[in-house]
């Protein structure tokens, strides 16, 4: 078995609107919402560095420079905290920054989908396999969902990676369904996938989640340009078309998923990572106490 290639680049596609969350983003990026103390879009990358990514790939849209100035001196905060003898936030708001030259941005200029929007990262990806990390999934664990899917990409001999859940059969029709075939540990071989299917039609449910491992051949079949369901250019379509060329995995990490796309899925993920925190968690109980008894 040919060794993989390694994985170095991650693809970050953060050019949605965030409709859902108006109007806390009709100003804000949706991936700016903070999680206790961190916006969305910086567990991401947390993630992706744990994993040993090198090269970040923001697809943006209008309104996004919010997130770029993000991972970015800010020469003014930190003289103020240098000056304020504030050196352990000084020294966590530093080591949170990407290395100069790793961070790169460019703009998905229309909403066409996700597979436009990973299309619209080719020429910084080049040709070799890279990273698709969704931020508003937000996965908690050690190691991080990333470096477990990369574990197994080394383990089944490269090719295609997706994370994937088990999910109720009538919530199937949310995301892409993978058609399963044999097990090797975490690891499920995929005979095919549908995008978004009826329930009924559904071939498990095994479901897609917002992490993926691809090779540059993915560009190609977007190149199409196909609409697919719901009008855009799916991802999904085009990751089927590689079955049978190479190795597909779906792999099922044990780290616990947040949505935080949804309202409900963001306030779970906040009381959840909030409860893992010790200067936080105390005091926290003791809230959820009085809302439970309804004080």
């Amino acid at each position: 078995m040919p060794r993989p290639q390694t994985v170095r680049k991650a693809v970050l596609p953060v050019a949605g609107m965030g409709t859902r969350f108006l109007p806390a983003t009709k100003a804000v990026p949706k991936e700016m919402l903070p999680v206790v103390d961190k916006p969305v879009v910086q567990y991401a990358v947390e993630e992706a560095v744990e994993a040993g990514i090198e090269q970040f790939i923001f697809v943006t849209g209008r309104g996004k420079h919010i997130i770029e100035d993000h991972f970015d001196h800010a020469y003014e905060l930190e003289a103020l905290l240098r000056e304020r003898g504030k050196t352990e936030t000084l020294s966590g708001l530093l080591e949170d920054l990407p290395l100069t030259g790793s961070v790169s941005f460019t703009r998905q200029q229309r909403p066409l989908g996700l597979g436009h929007a990973v299309w619209s990262a080719r020429h910084f990806v080049g040709d070799e396999p890279f990273a698709v990390i969704l931020p508003d999934d937000l996965m908690v664990g050690t190691p991080g969902a990333l470096a477990q899917m990369l574990e197994a990409y080394r383990r089944v001999g490269g090719g295609v990676i997706v994370a994937a859940e088990e999910k109720p059969l009538e919530e199937t029709k949310r995301y892409g369904v993978i058609d399963p075939g044999a097990t090797k540990g975490n690891a499920v071989e995929v005979k095919g996938v549908v995008e978004k299917p009826d329930p009924a039609k559904a071939p498990s449910r095994l479901c897609i989640i917002g992490r993926y491992i691809l090779q540059p051949e993915v560009f190609a079949e977007l190149d199409r340009q196909e609409k697919g369901a719901g009008g855009e250019i799916q991802l999904t379509d085009s990751m089927a078309r590689l079955i049978g060329r190479m190795p597909f995995h779906a792999v099922k990490t044990d780290c616990a998923r947040f949505d935080c796309g949804d309202k409900v899925g963001f306030l779970h993920a906040n009381i959840a990572l909030g409860l893992m925190r010790p200067d936080i968690a105390p005091a926290l109980k003791q809230i959820l106490k009085t809302v439970d008894r309804g004080e």
